[in-house]
């Protein structure tokens, strides 16, 4: 049995971004059983006509980058992901929209689907933990290098109208199931059962909706949180942010910390400055050969 996730979100999204680790939970737990899908739903068409009263967002270009920054630094004292506020300058009048990530996702989607969620990831990491201008056509062909797309063939969906096209297809679906905002999460079981979770979720409800609509069936692995079981996510992963081994291997953050130091003196892992937190990558040798990317790096 395959329960199927379809999260609604936007690449720039604050709160989609914090419920990473709950679905790499889901992936690690339910693994073989649990599929993940994204839907786009275009958070920002243009933020100059966008308004968030709740958390002073909008109103005025020349302050809008400030309040998004502290909207999200106060998110991340949430959810744990990390989050660079310093020199965050996604919207500008040149480019005062989250649609472009959106439609660079459709792009990906046309080449491969699996690679698509990498690069889904990727533009997430850039714009919440690197403060880049991900909105930019030049940062998203980077971006969908480092996936390891056929850039041409990424430039060609992206600019010709076809991505696009398919974006806003995924917007009318996102309107039928009259969403309004992210994330959102349609949980699909056998014989078109369905359940639609509105917000950000914790693990706990994720579970309960997957009991009721399994009948109990589908039950989560159980996984220690050794040393070994940290490599191992972090390996089938390739980047992962401390909160998430906490979140999927349910340790303490003075635990996951202390077993992190102990795999970086062992040069299993690296450890790499995020915004108000780090990334943990698989340790790789001095010159290295990506041949999805084809390219050798030291």
């Amino acid at each position: 049995m395959v329960i199927e996730i379809i999260e609604f979100t936007d690449p720039a999204c604050t709160w989609c971004w914090g419920s990473e680790p709950i679905l790499r939970k889901l992936e690690t737990h339910y693994a073989g059983n649990i599929k993940i899908n994204f839907n786009m739903g275009g958070l920002v068409e243009d933020i100059r006509n966008f308004r968030d009263a709740h958390n002073d967002i909008g109103g005025d270009l020349s302050k809008v980058n400030a309040q998004v920054a502290k909207h999200w630094l106060e998110a991340s004292e949430r959810h744990g992901m990390p989050v660079e506020a310093k020199g965050f300058s996604l919207f500008s009048e040149e480019h005062p929209s989250t649609y472009p990530m959106n439609i660079a996702f459709k792009a990906a989607q046309f080449q491969d689907e699996k690679l698509a969620k990498i690069f889904l990831r990727r533009m997430r990491e850039a714009v919440a933990a690197e403060a880049r201008q991900v909105n930019q056509t030049e940062v998203l062909i980077e971006l969908a290098q480092e996936s390891g797309f056929d850039v041409a063939q990424f430039i060609k969906s992206f600019s010709d109208g076809s991505a696009e096209k398919a974006f806003y297809e995924d917007l009318k679906i996102t309107q039928a199931y009259k969403i309004h905002g992210f994330p959102s999460f349609l949980i699909k079981g056998n014989v078109g059962k369905e359940i639609l979770l509105r917000g950000y979720q914790s693990y706990d409800a994720f579970q309960e909706v997957i009991n009721h609509l399994t009948n109990g069936s589908l039950v989560a692995k159980r996984i220690e949180g050794t040393e070994e079981a940290i490599l191992d996510f972090v390996n089938r992963f390739g980047r992962v942010a401390q909160v998430e081994i906490e979140v999927c291997l349910n340790l303490s953050a003075a635990k996951v910390t202390e077993r992190l130091q102990s795999l970086k003196k062992q040069k299993l892992i690296t450890l790499l400055p995020a915004g108000n937190g780090y990334f943990i990558t698989p340790r790789v040798e001095p010159l290295s050969c990506n041949s999805i990317a084809g390219m050798c790096s030291f």
